[in-house]
């Protein structure tokens, strides 16, 4: 818009206008007055007016003065309560630091959003119980020790617990951040890496949704609360969702993002405003938005200015100078911040410097908070930010409040300490003598402020975090003879793909657990031969489906519905990961075992979303993931960017992450079913499985007998081809156990060298399985040796694997492999273009190669000569100068 537009040529006009929205506002709410602004600004960009950029309001707080509801709680007893918790979370950071072992802590996030998590403790946050899973609630990572000393308050851990914290090597330690892996009864999600918990609380949030659609469980008591980092906001995954929130409507979903303006070592965002970029992204994706700025006391102030300077001074004020006022004091505040206009110094002119400093920021004020909250909890058909404004290291004076340096802060001397006992007002309960032994503090049992608190959490049905381990409910799982048509041999020629997705159906239709499966897609149904699923059992949709599909009229058609059973997430990685991560965790959030198979291209599995995978490691996630089209050479037509060798090196370096590389549809039913009776059965491991899946159609044999416990085990041999003159092992995976087949047969015909073929499922759990071993047998040297499962299936005969993968992934096992000659060949180097014949003949791992490597061993040994290397060489046309596939 230009500056001439922006004059006013009818003031007459204006006034009416406004007065008339002020008339809207007074006798019949904001409510009304937004929606006739929403209106009105949808007709003007339907008539072609060019709209204004900024959807951001003043920089004030969202929720009037007279809007806000009367406080529930008593706020003296609460500030008692929270400053206890306070100087204990700072008190565990300071005890282990004094131990010398380098082991770090944050102190300053806690003391800045303190008054968040009071608030919600004693008004919002609903426990677990029989009834419902309660309030799922994804911490700020840094804030953990806050909510390790509420817990010791509640007298849920103990001090020798917070002795221990962040030293978990023993036992009985209190890890850094959130994490349920090694707090399974306490912690219910990781956020530490951040980012990662903005995006999975919307995808939690709308499994909730999920599982309310399709009647499995009632979730609308239940809420999502994400509290996050204005900081955080950076990552590409805070943000990336936040349209989809709006889109499913999840009016289940709160985040408060604590803006104390400052990263890890600077601002946020100095030369502008955080707090208002925020509004403006989160405004126009949809989401309702409060703003909780400023405390009581500016109310005081803003209603004396009637001039509206300073309504001027807080909009045009900048975050870096915001900071700097922290960090100095009252006199500092009243020169360079209300001294900027006559009108605003007279607006201070009464007031002290110490009550200028006293000014609070609004996310240090519990009634602004509550009102934020509990206006959130009411907003219908959509998500809630709440942005709250606060000072990182609050109270923690010179030591840290308001410095750069905040974060990193650790250690605090005793006239820190000092004043921060003043500032707590904790005088009557600390002692100078026993303030150097930085004491824990409790709550008298019987005091006031010990009923209170435990009153407050008795009537939000008990104390939080807590995490369920276990569910209650009993599966009743199938046997391997249901999937006995996958244990035959196939009439017609199909890939592991379809193999798979028969044996989801056999799941599907299961009794005892087909409501519990939950299939998700990252948009590739029709690339894997599942978009019969959209018919069969439908594609969840909250709003169910107001069109009319194009392809209607054929049976397999796009159909979505509110129960639909497929998640279809679209073209969203990593969206997809986090819906599989919340299924996956179901029977801990929500104490109901959901199954969810999640099928991708490899290439974007580990590699894309790698965080994402360790944190279901770290939730204790279970369930499959499905790396479909897998392997170097299996994908022909893809290139680059799409061919994996790699993600079975990368799923083994999570340590609860099963993997699989299946030949045969047989061997995918009978993982598929070990992985349901491992994670769902008595046992209930916390493991989840990574299958390998191809495209490639080739004839399916029968299961061999007694080959289900090398299946699970990770090897057992598939068949023995006869020769006269020697005998050899080869082993192979996935689709390059074809040209291992074929490369068995020629060495036969041709060469007269037998071969005893064998399946490995996997190699990586062949070397789990080694290596634990060789630890016993380490460690116990007196007791009798054990011997690895593939030591013990092979001999010392020559062996020679080949896989569709990097070298790597059949070279862990050299080590328990018996035979001193044992070759790998793998697919190292990037993927290309091309047909697979080529493309394995490019990454020396066809038929030929596995041939000449076999014959090369046996030269090694005498027992062929090395003129029959070269004449095979010949004889497979390969290029002797050609250059390294890994370099190529």
């Amino acid at each position: 818009m230009s500056e001439v537009n922006k004059i006013d040529v009818d003031a007459l006009e204006t006034q009416e206008w406004l007065q008339a929205l002020e008339s809207v506002v007074r006798e019949e709410g904001v409510e009304r007055a937004q929606y006739l602004l929403e209106q009105v600004l949808e007709q003007a960009r339907l008539d072609g007016v060019d709209m204004p950029t900024g959807t951001t309001t003043n920089y004030v707080n969202t929720i009037p003065v007279d809007q806000e509801p009367a406080y529930p709680g008593d706020v003296n007893i609460e500030r008692r309560i929270r400053s206890i918790i306070r100087w204990n979370a700072i008190m565990i950071v300071l005890r282990a630091s004094k131990k010398d072992l380098d082991l770090g802590g944050h102190m300053a996030s806690y003391q800045s959003s303190a008054a968040f998590y009071e608030v919600c403790f004693n008004h919002f946050f609903k426990a677990p119980n029989d009834v419902d899973g309660g309030d799922l609630v994804y911490y700020q990572g840094h804030i953990s020790p806050g909510i390790y000393a509420r817990a010791f308050v509640e007298g849920r851990l103990t001090a020798e617990q917070l002795d221990n914290f962040r030293q978990e090597v023993d036992g009985n330690g209190l890890p850094s951040y959130p994490h349920p892996k090694l707090m399974p009864e306490f912690w219910q999600f990781p956020t530490v890496s951040m980012g990662l918990g903005p995006i999975a609380s919307i995808y939690q949030a709308r499994f909730l949704k999920y599982l309310d659609g399709r009647g499995l469980k009632d979730t609308k008591n239940q809420r999502v609360y994400a509290f996050l980092g204005d900081g955080e906001m950076d990552e590409p995954e805070s943000r990336g969702a936040i349209s989809f929130a709006a889109r499913e409507k999840l009016d289940n979903l709160c985040y408060l993002i604590n803006c104390n303006l400052q990263r890890l070592d600077g601002p946020v965002m100095g030369n502008g405003k955080i707090i208002q970029e925020l509004e403006g992204l989160f405004k126009g994706a949809g989401w309702n938005v409060i703003k909780v700025v400023w405390g009581s006391g500016w109310d005081i102030l803003l209603a004396k200015d009637t001039t509206g300077k300073l309504l001027q001074l807080m909009n045009e004020t900048i975050d870096g100078d915001y900071q700097t006022y922290k960090a100095k004091d009252g006199a500092y505040v009243r020169e360079h911040f209300f001294g900027r206009y006559p009108e605003t110094a007279a607006l201070v002119a009464d007031m002290t410097d110490e009550e200028i400093f006293a000014l609070k920021r609004g996310g240090h004020e519990p009634s602004k908070l509550y009102a934020a909250f509990k206006k959130a909890e009411e907003t219908k058909d959509r998500p809630t930010v709440i942005l709250a404004k606060t000072v990182k290291g609050y109270g923690m004076g010179d030591a840290a409040e308001g410095k750069n340096i905040a974060h990193q802060v650790k250690k605090m001397d005793m006239t820190h300490v000092e004043h921060l006992r003043s500032r707590l007002g904790l005088q009557d309960l600390v002692s100078d003598e026993e303030i150097k032994d930085l004491p824990y503090l409790t709550l008298e049992e019987g005091s006031e402020e010990y009923k209170y608190l435990h009153a407050r959490r008795e009537a939000l049905q008990g104390y939080t975090p807590k995490r369920i381990a276990k569910f209650s409910e009993k599966l009743t799982l199938p046997e391997v003879d249901a999937f006995k048509p996958l244990l035959e041999e196939q009439k017609r020629d199909i890939s592991t793909t379809m193999g798979f997705v028969r044996a989801l159906n056999v799941l599907l239709k299961d009794k005892g657990i087909g409501k519990n499966i939950v299939p998700i897609i990252a948009d590739e149904a029709r690339t894997f031969g599942m978009e019969g699923l959209f018919r069969q059992i439908g594609i969840y949709n909250p709003h169910g489906q107001n069109y009319t599909p194009q392809d209607r009229d054929i049976v397999s058609y796009y159909k979505e519905a509110t129960s639909g059973q497929v998640l279809q997430e679209g073209i969203n990685e990593l969206g997809a990961m986090s819906s599989w991560v919340a299924a996956a965790t179901s029977y801990s959030t929500n104490d109901l075992p959901m199954i969810p198979f999640y099928i991708y291209y490899s290439m974007f599995g580990f590699q894309r979303v790698g965080d994402m995978a360790w944190m279901a490691g770290d939730q204790q996630a279970r369930g499959f993931l499905l790396g479909a089209t897998a392997g170097r050479t299996t994908l022909n037509g893809e290139g680059l960017q799409h061919e994996d060798g790699h993600s079975h090196i990368l799923a083994n370096t999570v340590p609860n992450c099963i993997s699989y590389d299946p030949t045969f549809a047989y061997e995918v039913a009978v993982i598929m079913q070990d992985g349901i009776r491992r994670m769902y059965g008595e046992d209930q491991e916390n493991v989840f499985y990574y299958l390998t899946l191809m495209n490639e159609n080739y004839h399916q044999p029968a299961m061999p007998e007694g080959a289900e416990e090398g299946i699970r085990k990770g090897i057992y041999k598939l068949e023995t081809v006869a020769g006269e003159k020697a005998k050899v092992q080869l082993l192979g995976s996935g689709t390059i156990m074809m040209e291992v087949r074929k490369a068995a047969q020629i060495l036969s015909e041709e060469y007269g060298i037998g071969s005893d073929v064998f399946s490995v499922t996997s190699f990586n759990e062949l070397t789990r399985d080694g290596q634990d071993v060789e630890r016993f047998n380490m460690l116990n040297p007196e007791a009798e040796q054990k011997t690895a499962y593939i030591t013990n299936a092979l001999t010392d005969a020559v062996t020679v694997a080949a896989t569709d993968y990097m070298k790597n992934y059949a070279e862990q096992v050299r080590s328990f492999v018996p035979s001193s000659n044992y070759k790998v060949l793998g697919t190292d180097g990037y993927g290309r273009s091309d047909s697979r014949e080529n493309l394995r003949r490019h990454f020396e791992v066809n038929a030929g190669y596995v041939v000449v490597a076999t014959l090369s061993e046996l030269a090694k040994r005498g027992e062929v000569e090395k003129s029959v290397v070269v004449e095979a060489i010949k004889k497979f046309d390969i290029d002797t100068n050609k250059v390294n596939p890994l370099y190529a």
